[in-house]
Order: structure tokens, then sequence, then C-alpha cells
């Protein structure tokens, strides 16, 4: 049985304005056990992050706990968990070495206080244009100099302040190593790379209930305990001597420089966390599991920057979103942001009641965690795919500036690698000149074509003979105004002495003009399309009678392919690799001319549309003749989890008046017998119109014009009630989690009109269908 057969019908149909939002249910069900899953990560990480940076051991568990409550309340990655993070442990040991921790706290402060600024100018977005082989790079670089200290301290030895100190020091520390130190670290280590191995049923159960960092650090604690070995361990002073901050003193200018520093890498590295766990929602998602709202990314910043600020002030770490604890809280089946906010409640706890057994955890364990998390941050999988697009120099040099200069220095190293790389490539357009057997010439650019190469573009076409047929092939997303000027100009003047010339796109298509003249908006009809005309006449043959073998239809492809692909190509891509999330079910008429993407403003991604025949939903039990409506339907609700559907009506609408028609005793349309059938499923549309005059649907502002329109929005009435009787339909408006919602567009008015929905309880009451007027914001 499908999963939309029919249900049960009741008395009452479920009303189609179900508000959204969950229960009590995914909090326990879900979010308890996920939070204590990333409680058990983030306790030994938060630590072993502020042992690397040489701060109190306590102002990790401050920062974690800060992280998970407050960003987790006014954040906006429901399902990101921020903390002290690694990316930010090189930025952090440099503060407190130069200002000392309590200056270190108050440049936290100023920090958070930077981000709410920066989220007050919707910037957040500005935040990702940053090449990703700079940001994995500059990752890269921190995970080296991490590695590298806390190798130090595995080997029972003290870290310098420096990457290439350490490195300096390596080879001595290596030859006198501390045997117990090593011991426990090496054991940390193993384990760290062994857990997730475990094999079958029983190993995965083992992994859910003890994540590899727990395994680490408890085993680590349990063998130095057994073995009393001389090893130094957590030593969290008391809460009665726990530092605050103190007012910055020190150069201006350097200061600003830690602030914006702070400021810009723990930005980023939010960002880009709550990016990726939007991506692990939706893979998530495709499986089957909870639909996750997508990241409001202005709102995550403003949330870490409240974070940072409350954890400065009260003497914590920096906070960011961190990639390793969100990765896991979507793994263990987090529904909502309770499931972070619980993971602070348990680090804050933690931090008043375990304090005795976290002493007896040794600082070589710590240390060995952080390592691998190091190492770890300088991932294979970056590398491989900053190789394949012809980024792996950038990514080197951030990484290798990182590691030696510093932070800022590094990303500088990058930034400035990827515009000589970018400039590099603007000038490395080969151009290419071939004589043709028959005695044309054929020129073939191949790359941007920039005023740079403009030169070089002369010199060649200045070689083809003033009588010679010739053609010009561009195979490039770019031509600027300098090398279409050069082009144009030649082609005149080849054309004015007689000969034949033409510019091709990669695709074959003629070049008229650059894509910066395109002026036709993307709603222009065919038929007044300029664009789409120059591009259906030209090149076309004829067949015989007059016909032409192309069409208006190639015409606007090549259109598309000319100057819409590259705008939206790299959207598409992402929508490609992330597959699809849409917000709506849109069901509407085939009608020519409702144009959805024109009257929702909607996107690539946006809607989920179902077009037939009069907007209709077969009722379930009578789509046997044709389920596709009744699949769609089951597919949206069930697998793509959207949270509304949408049925669209229209003005004028030709199925209506074929209704009309069989109503009065006539034919829909003579000799079509397809089409009669499929109308069956309008009849009970037509019923509705038997009922007392006030209680007919009804548009509010004006009268209905006539029959047809008060047929036509009691057909979306009718259908709405259809949906609803579908059991997977019934089950989500029980649920909460689905609202259905009723529209009527009238085509000569080009206005919209959206039900409303207290008014259809059926109950002697007419449906009122309100306008969306331009200035007044609709829920």
């Amino acid at each position: 049985m499908s999963a939309c057969a029919p249900a049960p019908t009741p008395s009452t149909s479920p009303p189609p304005s179900a508000p959204t939002g969950g229960g009590r249910g995914p909090v326990l069900r879900a979010d308890l056990p996920a939070s204590i899953s990333v409680f058990l990560i983030a306790l030994p990480l938060s630590l072993g992050i502020a042992l690397a940076t040489g701060a109190p051991l306590q102002a990790g568990l401050v920062a974690a706990a800060i992280g998970g409550i407050v960003v987790g309340l006014a954040g906006g990655a429901p399902l990101q968990v921020s903390g002290p993070a690694a990316g930010l442990t090189v930025v952090t040991a440099e503060l407190i070495i130069q200002y000392g921790w309590r200056v270190t706290c108050a440049i936290t402060a100023l920090a958070g206080l930077a981000q709410l600024g920066l989220s007050a100018l919707r910037v957040a977005r500005a935040a990702l244009v940053v090449s990703p082989a700079i940001v994995h790079g500059m990752l890269a670089g921190i995970g080296i100099t991490i590695a590298l200290a806390q190798l130090h301290i595995v080997l029972g030895g003290s870290p310098e302040s420096e990457a290439l100190a350490n490195l300096a020091q390596l080879p001595g520390q290596l030859a006198q190593p501390h045997t117990a130190s090593l011991l426990i670290g090496g054991l940390t280590v193993a384990v760290l790379l062994l857990w997730p191995r475990l094999p079958g049923r029983r190993g995965a159960t083992v992994r859910r209930a003890f994540p590899a960092a727990l395994a680490a650090v408890s085993l680590a604690t349990v063998l130095s305990w057994l073995t009393s070995a001389s090893v130094e361990k957590v030593d969290l002073p008391s809460w009665s001597s726990h530092a605050l901050p103190q007012m910055p003193e020190g150069p201006v200018l350097g200061l600003i420089a830690a602030v914006l520093t702070i400021t810009l890498v723990a930005s980023v590295e939010s960002l880009l966390s709550a990016v990726a766990v939007d991506k692990l929602a939706a893979a998530r998602q495709r499986q089957g599991g909870t639909r996750v709202p997508k990241a409001d990314l202005d709102r995550e910043l403003r949330g870490q920057g409240a974070a940072n600020l409350l954890s400065g002030t009260l003497g914590g770490l920096p906070v960011t979103g961190v990639a390793v604890r969100s990765a896991a809280n979507v793994a263990a089946g987090a529904a909502t942001r309770w499931s972070s906010i619980m993971h602070g409640c348990w680090v804050l706890l933690s931090a008043g009641l375990l304090v005795g057994l976290l002493e007896e955890i040794p600082l070589a364990t710590l240390a060995a965690l952080v390592m691998v998390v190091g190492i770890q941050m300088v991932s294979i999988t970056h590398i491989r795919t900053v190789t394949r697009h012809r980024e792996v120099v950038v990514y080197a040099a951030t990484a290798l500036g990182v590691a030696a200069l510093g932070v800022l220095e590094g990303v500088a190293i990058g930034i400035a690698m990827a515009v000589a790389i970018a400039l590099h490539r603007l000038t490395q357009t080969r151009i290419s000149h071939e004589r043709q057997p028959d005695g044309s010439h054929r020129v073939r650019v191949r790359g941007q074509l920039t005023f740079l190469a403009v030169p070089r573009l002369s010199r060649t076409l200045a070689q083809i003979p003033e009588d010679a047929p010739a053609a010009v092939e561009l195979d490039g997303s770019f031509m600027d105004h300098a090398a279409y000027e050069t082009l144009h100009d030649w082609r005149t003047a080849h054309i004015a002495h007689g000969a034949e010339a033409e510019i091709t796109g990669r695709s074959g298509q003629v070049v008229a003009e650059p894509a910066a003249a395109h002026r036709c908006r993307p709603w222009t009809p065919w038929r007044n399309h300029q664009c789409t005309a120059a591009a259906d006449n030209a090149g076309t043959t004829h067949k015989p009678g007059g016909r032409r073998e192309d069409d208006r239809l190639m015409g606007g492809v090549r259109t598309f392919q000319r100057h819409t692909a590259p705008l939206v190509r790299q959207e598409l891509a992402r929508l490609a690799a992330e597959g699809q999330q849409p917000g709506q079910l849109f069901v509407t008429c085939a009608d020519s001319r409702l144009v959805t993407s024109m009257i929702t403003s909607s996107g690539p991604g946006d809607l989920f549309t179902v077009r037939n025949v009069g907007n209709l939903v077969p009722p379930p039990g009578e789509e046997s003749a044709d389920p596709s409506v009744a699949a769609a339907i089951e597919y949206a609700v069930t697998v793509l989890r959207v949270p509304t559907i949408t049925v669209c009506g229209h003005s004028g609408c030709g199925a209506m008046q074929a209704l009309q028609a069989t109503a009065d005793g006539g034919h829909a349309v003579p000799g079509a017998h397809a089409l009669s059938r499929w109308l069956r499923h309008g009849r009970p549309s037509v019923a509705r119109l038997t009922e007392p005059e006030g209680a007919r649907p009804i548009l509010d502002g004006r009268p209905t014009a006539d029959e047809l329109e008060t047929l036509c929005l009691a057909n979306v009435v009718q259908q709405l009630d259809h949906l609803a009787r579908h059991e997977c339909v019934a089950q989500r408006l029980a649920e909460g989690t689905l609202a259905l919602r009723g529209m009527y567009f009238h085509v000569g008015e080009a206005q919209a009109y959206v039900l409303n929905h207290e008014g259809t309880d059926m109950a002697g009451h007419p449906a009122v269908f309100t306008p969306v007027r331009p200035d007044v914001l609709t829920g």
C-alpha cells in the first residue's frame, strides 16, 4: 500500500494551517542522548585545548559551557556545537605570551563585541568569500603548530612558543624522552586511532556509548593510576582564585590587531563549520532523518559574539563553532538546539562536581589528544580538493606561513599567493591560428579573454588575409569590454572587405555581443525577447514550406547558455552536490500564463512543483489511473519533508471552463477522452457551487467576477480537502509539522490572493481569499 493510502476520514478534516513546531518528544528521544555524547567528547578536548594555549585549564571548561548554552540559545545553526576550538589555539597562545592571560580575556570580550557589530551589519555571508584553499591552509598550519608543541609534552618536555623552535629542539627531545609520559601518550594515540575501527555491531554500540576521546583519556588515566606513574596531572585551581579580565595595556595598534585576529579567525571558522553542519544535516535528512532548518549565518555570528563577550568576561577561552563536536552531534541524532544547550549544562555541572576525577588525568594524555586533533586538521581530503582545482600552492603557502610566522602573516601570504595565481591565469590565455584546407582561417582562444591578452589577439588577427573567410572560436566564460571591442572592430573591418567573419562560443553559438549588453528580463516572452529572437534567427535553416528547422525554444536555450548559465552555475553546482531541500510542494495548473518562479520570486531548489490541468489533487483511492500526483505528494512529504504544501489556482482556467461545460450537460472538449477522465477529479469542486450563496469562497476586497472565478476559488479549497485525506499528509498535519495553504492568482491583474484559513471550517462560512499587499508582511 502507498504511504499516501486513504486515511480514515474523520468527521472534521485536519485544519489546513496546522502550526509547525516540535514538542518535548524530540528533545527527550534524540537531544538528550546526543548531548551526553557530545559532552563526553567536549570535556577532554576543552581541557586539552586550554593546556595547549597555556591558559588556566578551567578556562576551557568555562568556554565549553558558555559556547554550548549561549550559542545554543542565541545562535542560528541549531545543530552546531560551540566551545574552545583548536583553530584559535596558536593565536590565543601568542596573546597569552605577549599580554598575559587576564588581558587576553579582555581581548576575547572585545572580539565578541566586534562580532556583534558584524552581525548587525549582516555581513556573515561575506566571510565565506575567502578562498577555501586559504582557510584550509590556515587550519593546516595551525594543526602543524599544535602537533609540534604537544609532541614535546607527550615526550615529557616543555614546548617553545614558535613552531620552528619546537621543530629545532625535537631531535634532542626524541633522544631523551620521559618514558612514562611517552607510554601514556602513545596509549592515548593508539586508542584514538583504533577505537573507530572496532568491528561489528558490538563495536558500534561501544563507540556510541564511549566516544574515542573519552575512551582514550579514561584508559590512559587508569593506566597512570594503576602504575603510579610519575607524570604531571591536571591541576584545577580553586574557583575562588579564578582569573578575570584586566583592562588591556600596551600599543593600541597591537591590541586592535589582536582583537581583529580573534574576530576574523573565530567568525570564519564558525561560519564554515555552520555550512558544513548544514550539509551533514541535509545528508541525514535524505536518509530519512529529521528535517532541520538551514543555518541563519547572521544570527549564528550574533550568538558567537555574545558567547565570546561572556566567555572573555568570565575568564574563558575564545569560543567558535567546532566541527568535530558538531559532526558528532549530527551523527548522534540531535534534532534541535537543545542538544547543544544541554551539553553546555553537563560541562558546567562537571566543572563543579568532577574536579577530583579530572585532576587524575595525566597532562600527557591531554597533549596526545590535542596532538591528534592538530594532525587531523591537515586534511587529506582538503589537499586532494585544492590539488584538483590547482590551488595547492595557495594551500601550502598559507600553511607554511602560519606555521613559520603566525596566523595573520600566513593568511596574508595566502591571499597574496591567490591574487598572484589569479592574475597569472588571466595572462595565460592561449591563442592559436590555423589555416584550414579550404583556405579559411580559424583562431582559437582558450581561457579568459581580458585586456591583458588583447595585444596577442590583435597580432594574431592581423595575420589573417583581408579577403579570407575566418572564424574566431572562444572557449572561456568571460570576455571584458576591451577584448569585445577588438573582436568587434576586426569583424566589422573584415566583413567590409567582402570576407566572411564569424565569432563563436565554445558550444558553437554565434557571439553577437558580450554578456554585459544583455538587457532582456528573464520573464520576457519569446515574441518580445530580442536576445532570444537574435539567437533563434542566427544560423537557422528552413525546411521546405518555409518551416524553420530550429524554434524559439532552442533560441531561448542558447540565450540561457550565453547569459544566464554563467551567473547561476555556481549555485546550481552547490545544489547538485548537496541535493534538493525545497521549502514548498507547489501544486498548480499547467497554464502557460502561470510562471511559478516569477509570482513567488523563487529560484532553483526552492519549489518542488507539480503542474497538471486544473491543479487537481485526486482523492486517495481514485488516483489509480494516474498516480503521478499522489507519488509527488508522497515523495515531498515523506522524503523531502517539506513544511508547506500550496495549491495555487488562477483566473480564466481552461480546466474549470471545461468542468462548467460538463456540468451543463455538454462535453469538456470533443474527442478529448483522457482530458474528460482527468477532469472527473474536479467534479466535487463544481458541487461546492450548490452551497448557499453566503458560504461560497469569496475574494476579500471585491466580488468574484462570475461563476467561473467562483469555481476557480472553490476548486482550490476542494483540492486542499483532497490533500488532507492522504495518509502521509494527515499524519504530518497531526504531528504539527506540515501546513497547507490555498492561493489564487489573477492573471490580468497580476495579483495574488492567499486563503484565509480561519474561514474554512465548512460550517456555513465562506472561504475568504485575501490579496497579498506589497507593503504588508504576511506570515
